[in-house]
């Protein structure tokens, strides 16, 4: 098969895979190297603080000694297979960088012969990049689960960033559709992960010299909707990877069924609302100190699809409101609904000169139309004569945009039918 045609099999299968974020990493250049990770710059991804770069997305291999019942890629499923040599994805990678398509590299890989042969296949491709080409550019790659810890680390102190997909939330759900795989096998390598960057971060301080171990962390995915797992287990799992693996960030994939598998649900719609409250209860624990606790419990252990978590934690709690804006605290104005982590901030300055009117807040990017009912300013509350939670609900829900049979637009095309889910190991 020709390059261009592996190219086209590979990065078509790769896009499916959605823990890929290029942030968080500065490394120095070398005297006559090529690229540099840092600077704004053939995928798209968003970066920390906003900014839209390219990245050359792709698979080593879509070939797979597994046969994950939710992955497209699985050895039982017919479907076109390619490989690239390491040397081919070097010259691609040097090639589309310098024709100004990319900023970076983004490898994954389907696990082929064995996990330990799959990560030596990836090691060679980033040692030729940094060594060889001098590539200084941005690169992601994927830890093969149950690859050996030489190898892993190899490859760590090469890259700027890796990854290591739990895919399903909970053990037995593993056992269900990936019988092949095991908790401990994937959890081993994201624990290697965070002890070396941890080890490493002790190293420079000694010795500045020390080269850098994956200095934009680690990350992972996980399927949503593969299995009966409820949000709150699935957000107890995030917290707990954020707690003790120190992730930058734990990204969701909402389930497309690949296969005709009585284990796997009937779908019609991949669960892209569901997928969209779990990445913002995801930002209200990373950024707004919350707890999983707070946003689900056992009698309610799924989100509201009609309602936002913060809103509906909000309308819950709806006793500690309406809240004085010229007076609450940081983290009160946090918990507001429409108010943000920026805004929060202007309002602690602003007030630092004079009190704020319910105008001022509109000038300082709050969301006011929503924030209106859990807020007073100067005493004044502008929101509707009773705090009674069923009807600031009825006043903020949307009613038209999830109106039934409404259908959400797929990130990758127009038609639900085209698109394949599931995860790429």
């Amino acid at each position: 098969m020709e390059v261009l045609d592996k190219l086209k099999v590979l990065a078509d299968a790769a896009k499916y895979d959605v823990s890929c974020s290029s942030s968080g990493s500065n490394r120095s250049n070398k005297k006559g190297g090529l690229g540099n990770a840092s600077p704004a710059g053939i995928c798209h991804t968003w970066t920390d603080d906003g900014r839209c770069i390219s990245l050359l997305k792709i698979l080593m291999t879509n070939y797979c000694i597994y046969d994950c019942i939710y992955c497209v890629n699985r050895s039982s499923n017919d479907l076109l297979r390619a490989a690239f040599t390491p040397d081919e994805i070097v010259d691609i990678t040097i090639n589309f960088y310098k024709r100004n398509y990319i900023e970076g590299l983004f490898l994954s890989s389907a696990v082929y012969k064995s996990p330990n042969y799959t990560m030596e296949m990836i090691y060679q491709v980033v040692r030729k990049l940094r060594e060889v080409e001098n590539f200084n550019g941005y690169i992601h790659v994927k830890a093969i689960p149950g690859a050996d810890q030489e190898i892993v680390e190899r490859v760590g102190h090469l890259v700027d960033r890796m990854s290591v997909n739990i895919e399903l939330p909970t053990e037995e759900s593993l056992k269900l559709l990936a019988p092949q795989k095991t908790k401990e096998k994937i959890l081993k390598p994201m624990s290697l992960i965070k002890n070396s960057i941890i080890r490493n971060l002790e190293e420079r301080k000694k010795f500045r010299s020390s080269p850098k171990f994956v200095p934009a962390g680690q990350t992972t995915q996980l399927i949503i909707g593969a299995t009966p797992d409820s949000d709150l287990k699935i957000l107890r799992l995030t917290e707990g990877l954020y707690k003790g693996y120190n992730l930058k960030r734990v990204y969701y994939s909402a389930f497309v069924p690949v296969s005709n598998s009585p284990k796997l649900p009937a779908l019609k719609y991949p669960p892209l609302i569901r997928e969209n409250r779990l990445y913002q209860a995801d930002w209200l624990l990373r950024f707004y100190g919350f707890e999983a606790k707070e946003l689900l419990d056992e009698e309610r252990p799924d989100f509201d699809l009609n309602l936002d978590p913060k809103c509906d934690w909000a309308l819950r709690n709806i006793h500690l409101f309406p809240i004085e804006i010229n007076k609450a605290d940081y983290n009160m104005l946090l918990r507001v609904p429409g108010i943000g982590v920026t805004s929060a901030r202007r309002i602690i300055q602003a007030r630092k000169f004079s009190s704020l009117t319910f105008d001022d807040l509109k000038k300082l990017g709050i969301v006011v139309k929503r924030a209106q009912y859990f807020i007073t300013c100067n005493g004044k509350h502008y929101g509707i004569k009773s705090m009674n939670d069923e009807l600031i609900r009825s006043k903020i829900i949307d009613k038209t945009s999830l109106s039934e049979g409404a259908i959400q637009l797929s990130m990758f095309d127009n038609h639900h039918s085209n698109q394949i889910g599931g995860l790429l190991t």
